[in-house]
């Protein structure tokens, strides 16, 4: 099964895993299940690195990997500022030129400069394959690991809306989902970056957290681990799209675990809830309060039902199941 690589493998041949022995005292936050990035004291504050690949997407895929590497920087309370790129092609007929557009395009927007990179053909490769590294400066780091029991829980944006745009690109031709639906879903892609959103919520929030793969769920679900908390999420009151529902509706898909990026989750103290929701709506930025933080625990609560084991994509079969059609 593609995706992530389970917390128990992790926790076996990661995490103790990491370099020299010798204690480091500037690194304030490394390796460790649903952490977003690492932060490192230097002299310009807490240097926060996160790298992502992206490989899924065959269309803006440089835009794409810009934004999935700098909302992980966002999420942890800094600017990205500097990004390098790796790019690895199929063959020569895949367009350098308009990767590296997007590239220059998304980094412009976001506020990043790209440093240095690689590229290479890998004949080996059925469609570009791009990892990059994000880095930002910030004066106070927000881990993912911070939340605190009384805390309420923040959704911006909408449950789902990376994974929104993908069933619209990839696979609306095989549902009963209108053309002006499939058009605003996946115009949702151009929603993918988290920066504006986390410029405002990190003046607030205990912890913030970008969920990606696995959705909101996955996303929620790290984030009471990594706190060593509870999490009490009303599902009503998670933002969910009319085009995510038609559409996973159509696939038979839950909004709350597809591919998540576009959303950002954050916990804030009861006393700033409304504070940083007002911010939020004064940035021109949707978002909803969708549970509390309890300590009742370590894991997740959907309308009182526990989310146990680590969330797996629901797009993951769609895409296999197309795979195995195409190979008959």
């Amino acid at each position: 099964m593609p995706g992530k690589v389970p917390p128990d493998e992790l926790l076996a041949h990661v995490f103790d895993r990491t370099g020299s022995p010798d204690a480091d005292e500037t690194i304030l936050q490394g390796p460790a299940y649903g952490e977003d990035a690492a932060a490192i004291d230097w002299p310009g504050g807490d240097l926060v690195v996160s790298s992502d690949p992206i490989s899924l997407a065959a269309s803006q895929v440089g835009t794409l990997g810009v934004y999935v590497a700098c909302n992980d920087v966002a999420a942890s309370g800094a600017d990205p500022r500097w990004l390098t790129v790796v790019v690895m092609l199929p063959d020569e007929e895949t367009s350098l030129e308009a990767i590296t557009a997007d590239l220059q395009t998304a980094a412009d927007e976001v506020g990043a400069s790209i440093v240095g990179g690689h590229s290479e053909y890998v004949d080996q490769l059925e469609r570009p394959l791009l990892s990059l590294t994000a880095m930002g400066a910030t004066e106070s780091f927000v881990p993912t690991g911070g939340a605190e029991p009384g805390d309420r829980i923040i959704l911006t944006k909408a449950a789902g809306i990376e994974g929104t745009a993908i069933l619209a690109a990839d696979f609306a031709d095989d549902f009963d989902v209108d053309d002006g639906t499939r058009e605003r879903a996946e115009a949702f892609l151009e929603e993918i970056s988290v920066v504006p959103d986390a410029r405002v919520v990190r003046e607030y929030a205990s912890a913030m957290h970008d969920p990606t793969e696995g959705g909101v769920a996955a996303g929620l679900l790290e984030l009471a681990r990594a706190s060593d908390v509870q999490l009490e999420v009303d599902r009503d009151a998670v933002p969910v799209r009319e085009e995510t529902a038609r559409l996973c509706d159509a696939a038979g898909v839950d909004p709350l675990q597809i591919f998540g990026s576009g959303a950002l989750l954050a916990t804030v103290p009861r006393e700033e809830v409304d504070d940083c929701l007002a911010a939020l709506a004064n940035a021109g930025l949707e978002a909803a309060e969708i549970g509390v933080v309890t300590a009742g625990g370590s894991g997740l609560l959907v309308d009182g039902e526990p989310v146990t084991e680590p969330v797996e994509d629901d797009l993951y079969p769609l895409w296999e199941a197309a795979d195995a059609g195409e190979d008959e």
